[in-house]
């Protein structure tokens, strides 16, 4: 971030909260921390301090109980700097290394009851902070990066057991009312299902401050049950879990002002989604959630055979081309080449339907084969020890040509693994749009495939292939 961007930036943010701004130091609720000179812009130089303004705006900013509770730094405030109560971070600036951590450190920091600190990164710097961990701990580091499963597993018991409360009995001035009966919701139809969330809610909200308990018991649960997967003991509650947070979802929704868990509300859907298809017909209830299509995890044995069943063979058909291209769309973000190879394969077995040249029975059949070649692509990965930008990568060499065959699984999964590394070390943002970084991509592609002795008269097609991968992947790292 520039010096001209957090001006800007700060400009704008007072233009929707203008009462945070003050022109004093000691006053106001968000300031910019910035070196500069009197050459600088005169806009720039309400929040250009000398060293004892600064000291004095860092002294507020330390203190709890000031009401100065925002900054936008440029490269100040990093190092030296210790403030207990600071839990956001939010980084827009490419770091690695011990600069990463120094940062990440900024809200660590223990203090009364805040469980931890939040980084928002705009940047994908999930690689650079696993780097930086992994040299933090092979030097000795003290301290925990993560937290223990089973202590997750017991504070995700403790939160299932306050969310069964608040479904069980309870006494009003009118006499004790019973619990409510959620059976329905793994033995019934998806109606049913679906027909006890209005009744969930009124038991709810029938009780003294439920409404709000609720809130806040599901979203401590639902975080407690995303630590402690795939434990046995969360697989065991996870369909009373996908009922709490389903009640949620439509609690929350009532209320304009509360905020929306849309990661909360994801989890619930796809927790219930492989029991919302039945052979009466489709369950909408993602346009619903206002939530994008399902992606092809949903396709389970269990659901394909369900499918196939259906009565509606057209309707069959067109849940499973849906699904298909939701899967594909997906994967296209992330594995240019599989994504294609897919694409071409479900467009063929479509064509040949609409032009009736097989049946909808038959295309069932054929969708649900490439359902099951996706599900199978997805473990290709973890049999060839790749991650999945590796993979992505390993797909890109052209691994079913013969003359590239000939090299070996071995051979080509060590060029993928040394074509990730090499294109994040050299990749900017901006760099699609900068000929000599592309240039000098293509350079080190060819040299990494000449290494191991790709064939040459396939090193430039293959350059191509992974240039395009880069561009798909890198556009995926920074919004990671």
């Amino acid at each position: 971030m520039s010096r001209r961007i957090c001006v800007a930036l700060y400009d704008e943010i007072v233009r929707l909260r203008p009462e945070w701004r003050h022109e004093d130091d000691d006053k106001g609720r968000i300031k910019v921390v910035m070196t500069g000179a009197a050459s600088d812009p005169p806009e720039w130089q309400p929040h250009i301090r000398n060293k004892p303004r600064r000291e004095l705006l860092a002294r507020r900013f330390r203190d709890p109980a000031d009401p100065f509770c925002m900054v936008i730094v440029r490269d100040m405030w990093l190092t030296g700097f210790d403030c207990p109560s600071l839990h956001t971070l939010y980084l827009d600036k490419p770091m690695r290394g011990h600069g990463l951590m120094q940062a990440i450190a900024r809200v660590n920091r223990v203090f009364r009851d805040k469980p931890g600190g939040l980084v928002v990164d705009y940047l994908g710097l999930a690689h650079e902070l696993k780097a930086a961990l992994a040299t933090y701990t092979e030097s000795g580091g003290t301290g925990r990066t993560a937290l223990d499963q089973e202590e997750a597993v017991a504070l995700m018991q403790e939160k299932y057991e306050v969310c069964c409360g608040l479904f069980g009995s309870y006494t009003t001035p009118a006499g004790v009312v019973r619990g409510f009966d959620r059976s329905r919701w793994t033995g019934g139809t998806p109606q049913e299902r679906l027909a006890l969330l209005p009744a969930a809610q009124e038991h709810i909200l029938a009780q003294e401050n439920g409404k709000d308990r609720f809130l806040r018991a599901v979203r401590e649960l639902s975080q407690a049950f995303a630590l402690a997967v795939p434990h046995e003991k969360a697989l065991a509650i996870r369909d009373d879990v996908a009922f709490f947070q389903a009640v949620q979802a439509v609690l929350a929704k009532r209320a304009p002002n509360d905020a929306r868990p849309e990661e909360t509300l994801d989890h619930a859907v796809r927790s219930i989604i492989s029991r919302a298809v039945a052979p009466e017909g489709v369950v909408d209830i993602f346009s619903a959630a206002g939530l994008a299509k399902p992606d092809i995890s949903i396709l389970s044995d269990e659901f394909l055979a369900e499918v196939r069943g259906m009565p509606h063979k057209n309707l069959a058909v067109a849940l499973l081309q849906k699904l298909l291209k939701g899967e594909i769309r997906t994967r296209r973000r992330k594995n240019v080449v599989q994504a294609r190879s897919f694409a071409e394969m479900l467009e063929d077995t479509i064509r040949r339907y609409q032009n009736r040249a097989i049946e909808a029975a038959q295309v069932i059949e054929e969708l649900i084969e490439l359902a099951r070649q996706m599900r199978a692509a997805n473990a290709r990965g973890e049999a060839l020890g790749l991650t999945e930008d590796e993979l992505a990568f390993y797909d890109a060499l052209e691994t079913n040509d013969s003359a590239v065959k000939v090299l070996g699984e071995p051979t080509l999964a060590q060029i993928a693994r040394e074509l990730v590394e090499t294109v994040r070390r050299n990749v900017t943002i901006d760099w699609t749009l900068r000929e000599n970084v592309r240039a000098q991509l293509r350079v080190l592609v060819k040299r990494i495939l000449r290494k191991y002795g790709y064939p040459p008269d396939k090193q430039e097609k293959a350059t191509q292939t992974v240039l395009e991968q880069a561009e798909t992947l890198s556009e995926r790292w920074a919004l990671a």
